[in-house]
């Protein structure tokens, strides 16, 4: 008998909990992402395992895996590839960059300037590098996880807000419990096993189509609809004092991202229709990122998850009829 979506999913999550301790919700929107082919932009001070998540990730998906370290001094070249003299023939070949992977780290994207942040956001978009004259085609499925460290500021181009947007979500991750850290110093000098491969490429292609069969109700559309609206016109949502804080809100990708996003966590959660709770639990992540502050509220010190919380208690979430949810 085969196994369910869910049943798969969950042997991926146990692998990469062999070296990764704790960060279950950075491990569940990765997969998230990884089903609705998505890309996510991870926010977090240095040592928090991002990079062992990722590898993990890869390893036990069966995918490539691709690290970018970025710095100032990087030219697009030396992400997507470029095209070298080769003296024996006397003609030009194709050198293909680090891009070509299934799940791509962007290490430290605030770190590299406009043009090279702008390159990588174009294969996210279009999933293809053209060449020359050549055009091709990154990996299938591909993931871009972009790291950016919060404390730090000097010699940084931090990603403008038309670019964030190409980020299905944002995570924040933070320190590990005690407990949590005492187990990452047992696993580092212990050195246990590492994950095995539980899937291949063929089906986490599978599982992205499972993910598009997921239904969702036009009611849960609506609801996405009017909690991006909601952070555009905090007024109209029954918040007038927020209006001062938020100089943009979210844009329509945010409402797309909810409900595409929304079909993943089902899925990973066992379902093959979306409840409002899957809709809630992903728009911090969703939404943060896109809610550009006003002047206002860094002076008062209102940071987007704040504005977000306060729209998700506005706006009522619905009920859909059992029979509807559950099709």
């Amino acid at each position: 008998m085969e196994e369910t979506p869910a049943a798969q999913l969950e042997q991926v999550l146990y692998e990469v909990k062999k070296t990764i301790v704790g960060q279950d919700h950075l491990l569940e929107r990765l997969l998230v992402a990884l089903l609705a082919r998505g890309h996510v932009l991870v926010e977090g001070v240095p040592g928090l395992a991002k990079t062992l998540t990722v590898n993990s990730l890869a390893t036990a998906t069966g995918g490539t895996f691709q690290r970018i370290q970025f710095t100032p001094d990087l030219v697009p070249a030396d992400l997507v590839g470029t095209r070298i003299f080769h003296q024996g023939t006397g003609e030009f070949v194709t050198s293909l960059g680090p891009v070509f992977a299934n799940l791509l780290l962007a290490d430290e994207i605030n770190r590299a300037p406009a043009k090279v942040q702008s390159a990588l956001l174009e294969v996210m978009q279009e999933r293809q590098v053209t060449i020359g004259r050549e055009t091709h085609k990154v990996p299938n499925p591909f993931l871009v996880m972009a790291t950016q460290n919060p404390i730090e500021s000097e010699g940084t181009y931090p990603l403008p807000e038309a670019q964030m947007d190409r980020f299905m979500m944002k995570v924040v991750v933070g320190y590990p419990t005690p407990t949590e850290e005492f187990a990452v110093v047992d696993r580092a000098i212990a050195k246990g096993p590492g994950p095995e491969q539980v899937l291949d490429p063929e089906r986490l292609l599978a599982l992205q189509a499972a993910t598009e069969r997921v239904y969702v109700d036009p009611s849960l559309m609506e609801y996405a609809v009017r909690l991006s609206h909601a952070t555009r016109f905090p007024a109209a949502a029954g918040l007038p004092e927020l209006d001062q804080y938020v100089t943009y809100g979210a844009s329509p990708r945010a409402s797309i991202n909810l409900a595409l996003a929304g079909r993943a966590l089902a899925l990973l959660r066992g379902r093959d229709y979306v409840l409002p709770q899957d809709i809630r639990d992903l728009a911090p992540d969703v939404l943060r990122h896109r809610i550009v502050l006003s002047y206002e509220a860094m002076a008062d010190d209102v940071s987007a998850d704040t504005i977000v919380s306060r729209v998700m208690t506005a706006v009522p979430a619905p009920q859909p009829a059992p029979a509807t949810a559950g099709r």
